[in-house]
């Protein structure tokens, strides 16, 4: 028999969505799984419909184990990763949220892909995104469209990729994301203190650990956008708020490690947003959009330091000024 694999879907006021997801789960062509579902104290009907469906002969039959757990108290995405991890009974996981779906080939295309690269513990794929539902009339576009050439390509390393990774997060297909629980536990799993980011600081860790992100180009999830995702708030303003707790998370773990010139373009990008937020200008309005371009871009004086270091010969091969 194949081996194991946990699905763990981590839910939060899901309750349009859930039955949906959970039926892209049983219907995958992987035989061999485990089902975890881990609510973060919803206030809608999520448990009840989760329940509903998991007391069904059919999904019984379907899985070598199901759990649900609820908790008394809202505790932040990294919790909620924590505790899928947790009650994991296989080493192969896969996270997904409980508004999104998975293709049926999606776990059988990982596990192939992990048994051709034994040195694979964090990979990742294509993912579809769509506005409301998954009708091919709300298709919006697939990501990445084309085989990854800057973080993902073949011939970086892990370090590599953690230095390009301190200058930003590139992976935009997180969703997809599959891995190996034994590559978490050694960097010490989630950091429960990011209640909000999860998944930048955590490739941080995995790649400055040693650890290589691995990709492969096929379609395993179908990821919704819709007005009630909490990452979805704000697509009429120039810059969400989370920028502001990003920039946190980043002066943390990253700036401590890259050069001063981009450390001091970021805080300058930051304290513009800051001022624009107390203003009442962050909108996409022509004339703030304007004004926002003038004051991150070209009132930014550390973004003249760092062209002319750029074209420095002592830059020819630094990471932090290569074009990737």
């Amino acid at each position: 028999m194949n081996p194991l694999v946990t699905i763990t879907v981590l839910t939060y006021n899901s309750t349009v969505f859930i039955e949906e997801t959970l039926e892209s789960i049983f219907n995958q062509t992987y035989s061999n799984l485990a089902l975890v579902i881990s609510d973060d104290y919803s206030s809608d009907d999520t448990i009840a419909v989760a329940k509903q469906w998991i007391a069904l002969d059919r999904v019984k039959k379907r899985f070598q184990s199901i759990e649900l757990i609820t908790v008394p108290k809202n505790t932040g995405v990294s919790a909620n990763c924590n505790r899928c991890i947790a009650y994991a009974p296989s080493d192969w996981i896969k996270f997904l949220a409980g508004d999104d779906i998975l293709y049926p080939n999606c776990i059988e295309d990982n596990m192939a892909f992990a048994a051709q690269n034994p040195k694979a513990s964090i990979l990742f794929s294509q993912i579809k995104l769509y506005l409301n539902d998954f009708q091919d009339k709300n298709y919006i576009k697939t990501t990445p469209l084309d085989y990854p050439t800057n973080l993902m390509d073949v011939k970086l390393n892990a370090k590599d990729q953690y230095e390009l990774l301190l200058l930003s997060d590139r992976i935009h297909y997180t969703p997809s994301y599959f891995f190996n629980k034994l590559a978490l536990a050694k960097v010490g799993n989630y950091d429960e203190s990011n209640n909000l980011v999860e998944d930048y600081p955590m490739w941080l860790k995995l790649t400055q650990s040693g650890e290589r992100l691995y990709y492969f180009h096929k379609v395993t999830v179908g990821y919704r956008i819709h007005s009630k995702a909490t990452n979805n708030v704000g697509d009429d303003l120039l810059f969400k708020p989370s920028v502001f707790n990003a920039f946190e998370i980043r002066k943390k773990l990253a700036h401590p490690f890259l050069p001063w010139d981009i450390v001091a373009i970021e805080h300058h990008v930051f304290w513009v947003s800051k001022l624009f937020q107390q203003l009442g200008w962050n909108r996409k309005q022509p004339i703030f959009k304007s004004l926002y371009k003038i004051g991150c871009v070209y009132l930014n004086p550390f973004q003249y330091i760092y062209a002319v270091k750029k074209r420095m010969p002592s830059a020819k091969n630094n990471i932090f000024y290569k074009q990737i």
